[in-house]
């Protein structure tokens, strides 16, 4: 979406803290926005679970990613900030990956510095590509975008580097044109008081449950000192947890009724997919025979 890429650059100059909760699909997504956030973060753990039923270690394609950041995109009026691996390759595929993400209407897209299989930012058995290398991706990403797409560059060195180490990667990543950096995998408050201090670009906070890093509220870091942070896989965790309750209630009692309150009613589940915009549409276009749409109501 032309703009978005603008429009979040100027939310992340603001003082206040962007919340951009963890999407895996555009439902999720119309729920985010509808609830009230400013931006939604699509998320490569939780679209690998939705889409394979596989856990997050590089298996999705560039294209399936970007065609899932398009659909979210074309659902949601707020900025859409979209996971993409490694860039899905070198250097070299890393100007495909760019394009597709821009095209799909991303307005910040994010890579990382780990070999390939990639893994979640939270697993063990990481491992990153030369410094060098994860530079020259970033400015081929950076060269290769023709609009107002921002670029996300996440390091994954501190599990098996330290922090030293991230910080150096994360200035290198500052100096080779990342809009935002994403240090992931810090284990205390006082690593992350470290990280924000380090760069003059917005920096970013994951908070994974049951994950490496410290699970704060977006008050205690906004006083921290970072400007993002992203929940990323909240949703996938819920929604896996209240489908396997409901599974359970109709197999031990063959029917959904006492499940019903944690359910959201017909009509209302119709009004979050703006179904009266698509009646309106067919009242104003249909060309059939008119008794054929009345009987459709």
């Amino acid at each position: 979406m032309s703009g978005m890429g603008t429009k979040l650059k100027a939310r992340l100059q603001q003082k206040n803290i962007l919340v951009a909760p963890g999407a895996h699909d555009v439902l999720t997504a119309k729920i985010i926005e509808d609830t009230g956030f400013e931006a939604v973060y699509m998320t490569g753990y939780g679209t690998a679970a939705s889409m394979l039923g596989q856990p997050d270690v590089g298996l999705l394609t560039q294209v399936e990613m970007a065609t899932r950041a398009r659909n979210i995109v074309d659902r949601v009026n707020i900025p859409v900030i979209a996971d993409a691996d490694t860039g899905f390759g070198n250097a070299v595929n890393m100007i495909r990956t760019t394009r597709l993400y821009e095209s799909a209407g991303v307005a910040m897209m994010q890579i990382e510095d780990q070999v390939a299989p990639k893994k979640c930012g939270h697993m063990l058995g990481r491992d990153v590509v030369p410094l060098e290398e994860m530079v020259g991706k970033i400015q081929a990403a950076c060269d290769a975008r023709r609009g107002d797409m921002l670029i996300m560059a996440r390091t994954d060195a501190r599990t098996n580097y330290g922090l030293e180490e991230a910080i150096k990667r994360g200035k290198a990543y500052e100096k080779a044109g990342a809009d935002v950096l994403f240090i992931e995998s810090v284990e205390s408050e006082e690593e992350m008081r470290v990280v924000t201090s380090s760069f003059n670009v917005p920096v970013l906070a994951n908070m994974l449950e049951h994950g490496r890093t410290p699970l704060l509220s977006a008050g205690k870091l906004q006083d921290i000192g970072y400007n993002l942070v992203i929940f990323c896989v909240s949703s996938v965790y819920a929604e896996a947890r209240a489908v396997s309750e409901l599974m359970k209630t109709l197999k031990r009692e063959g029917t959904t009724e006492n499940f019903i309150k944690y359910m959201i009613p017909f009509e209302e589940f119709n009004q979050l997919l703006n179904l009266p915009e698509i009646r309106a549409a067919e009242e104003k276009y249909y060309t059939g025979r008119k008794a054929d749409y009345e009987n459709s109501k």
